[in-house]
Order: structure tokens, then C-alpha cells, then sequence
């Protein structure tokens, strides 16, 4: 690099387990990248393995919206895919101050602001928390009708459990063998 200019690497933990046959994993917590591997790994597949997460969770972080705008767009782009186009908001806004929420809505002025911490998740994590705000703009309340129009977005079930699974894991509940959900990605390792 030119000028003396060093990019900076992530920090990253190893985590090896007996337990753990055909899957690697990966997730980042407190500004480091975690990734599980099983243990039979050689020192070459453990390295091809952490270049091949890191990137992976490097692209997932570039494909969620990074600004109002983006969230905005992505939005109404899935009120048109999932509530036909009929939910409108005002605005969509990434907030910092909504701890124990995903995200809110005020339908009387159409705003939606969804939590900064959803960020780091999966994008079709993010979605379905824009669905369900977006169908507060239809359907206040959480009533038969709302649940009617989130369930039209096809992962609401799975993104229900990883939300919960995430706040499960992230008030210490997670015994100490069980295998964090955090903001994760699995592959499968070929066997050899």
C-alpha cells in the first residue's frame, strides 16, 4: 500500500468443536468475527474457511441498506412485492435509542423507524421487520388482519425464530455447549 497505509484486519476467533461435523459458521460480536469449525480441520482448510466467511459476511454487510434512503427504498419496494404496493410510509429511519425493539410505526403520520442493531443481521431478517412495520400502516394493532399481511412475506416464521433466538442468546441464556445464533453464517463442508 502506498504512504505507509495499512488496511486494518478484522480480528478473528477460532472456535473448533468435536461436535460440529459438516457445518462452518460465522458471526461478529464485540468487533470481532467468531467462526466454528470442526475439529478434524487441518490448519490449510481452517485458513481457506476463514478467508471464505470473512468475505461472505463482508458482502452481506455492503447488501443492507446503509442509509435512510436505501431503507426507504427497500421499503416500498417490498410493500409492493408483499402488501401490494398499499403500504406507503411518510419515512423509513435507521434508529439508535430502540434497544429492546426491532422496529415502531406511528400510522397516523406513516413514520417507521427500525433499529441500528439490525444492521448486522441478515437481510431477510431486516425485510421481515420492515413487512411487520409496514403492515402497521395497514392494520394497527396486532390483530388477525396484521398477521394476515406480515405472514404474506414468505421467511416470517424463520425470522421470527432468529429474532428470538438472538435475543435469547444475547441475555445469556445460551448454555455453555450450545452454539450461539448471533448473526451468523452455515455452510456445509464437503467431506472429504
Amino acid at each position: 500500500m502506498d504512504g505507509g497505509e495499512q488496511e486494518e484486519q478484522p480480528q478473528v476467533e477460532v472456535r473448533r468443536s468435536a461436535r460440529r461435523k459438516r457445518t462452518v459458521s460465522a458471526y461478529e460480536e464485540g468487533g470481532r468475527t467468531i467462526v466454528l469449525i470442526p475439529d478434524r480441520f487441518t490448519a490449510a482448510e481452517e485458513a481457506q474457511w476463514v478467508s471464505q466467511m470473512l468475505g461472505r459476511l463482508a458482502a452481506r454487510r455492503h447488501r443492507t441498506p446503509r442509509g435512510d434512503q436505501e431503507l426507504q427504498e427497500r421499503a416500498r419496494e417490498l410493500s409492493r412485492l408483499h402488501l401490494g404496493g398499499l403500504a406507503k410510509p411518510t419515512s423509513v429511519t435507521w434508529v439508535g435509542n430502540q434497544t429492546t425493539r426491532w422496529g415502531s410505526c406511528t400510522p397516523a403520520s406513516g413514520t417507521i423507524r427500525i433499529s441500528t442493531r439490525l444492521q448486522q443481521m441478515p437481510s431477510w431478517v431486516l425485510d421481515y421487520v420492515l413487512v411487520h412495520e409496514l403492515a402497521h400502516l395497514l392494520a394497527p394493532g396486532h390483530g388477525k388482519d396484521f398477521w394476515a399481511l406480515v405472514r404474506s412475506y414468505p421467511r416470517t416464521e424463520r425470522a421470527r425464530g432468529y429474532l428470538e433466538g438472538f435475543v435469547h442468546a444475547e441475555r445469556g441464556v445460551v448454555s455453555p455447549d450450545d452454539e450461539p445464533s448471533g448473526e451468523g453464517l452455515e455452510d456445509d463442508v464437503e467431506d472429504s
